[in-house]
């Protein structure tokens, strides 16, 4: 017992040590019911993530799943929360903990009804813009000074409610250009990391 907890604070003393570039938290729902949901653009996208740059999603805890591995030579943690989006913030505090992680070293990635599906909106800081999961993290972080980024889906149709809308189905056309807009969503986050958010900022807005 007493090895294992050695071995675990040294673990945490190399995190500390070495702390990440950055912390890249997909939000979404989790269960099978949810998996196609609008909601879940923020998973999508970490999953595109863990594909493209050979990242495994599996540490878990009951906060959250994480991999750990490198981006564009920087080393990255990918993480979903296992929380539903209005709770995504009970990840924050064990994040920014286990990986001595500032606040401004966590990207946030997320569904956004307020943009046309497909469309990308990065930004370095702000309000939660009617969106419970961002909210959720600026509650528990205690600041608004982090990244985000925003993957459009649509706002709902006509006689349709926000929440019915973003955990209902998607048509096959909408999935499509969404897709789409979570790969690019991950080259953003590449040039992010390789070149700043600026540059991200301006090729992919």
């Amino acid at each position: 017992m007493l090895r294992l907890l050695r071995s675990r604070r040294s673990e945490q003393e190399k995190q500390h040590a070495n702390p990440p570039s950055l912390v890249i938290v997909g939000l979404g729902n989790p269960g099978p019911e949810y998996a196609g949901t609008r909601h879940n653009a923020g998973f999508w996208c970490i999953d595109a993530l863990a594909k493209k740059h050979g990242i495994t999603l599996e540490r878990r805890n009951r906060a959250a799943i994480v991999g750990e591995g490198e981006i564009e030579g920087q080393r990255v943690v990918l993480v979903k929360p296992r929380t539903f989006v209005n709770r995504s913030g009970a990840a924050i505090g064990y994040l920014t903990a286990r990986y001595a992680a500032p606040i401004d070293k966590v990207l946030i990635v997320c569904d956004d009804i307020n943009l046309s599906p497909g469309k990308l909106r990065i930004r370095r800081k702000g309000s939660a813009g009617g969106h419970n999961g961002i909210k959720s993290v600026i509650e528990v972080a205690g600041s608004q000074d982090f990244p985000r980024l925003r993957i459009g889906v649509g706002r709902p149709p006509e006689g349709t409610g926000q929440i019915e809308h973003v955990i209902g189905p998607m048509d096959s056309e909408d999935r499509e250009v969404v897709d789409e807009a979570v790969e690019q969503a991950a080259d953003a986050i590449a040039c992010l990391l390789s070149e700043g958010i600026d540059e991200a900022m301006s090729r992919f807005n």
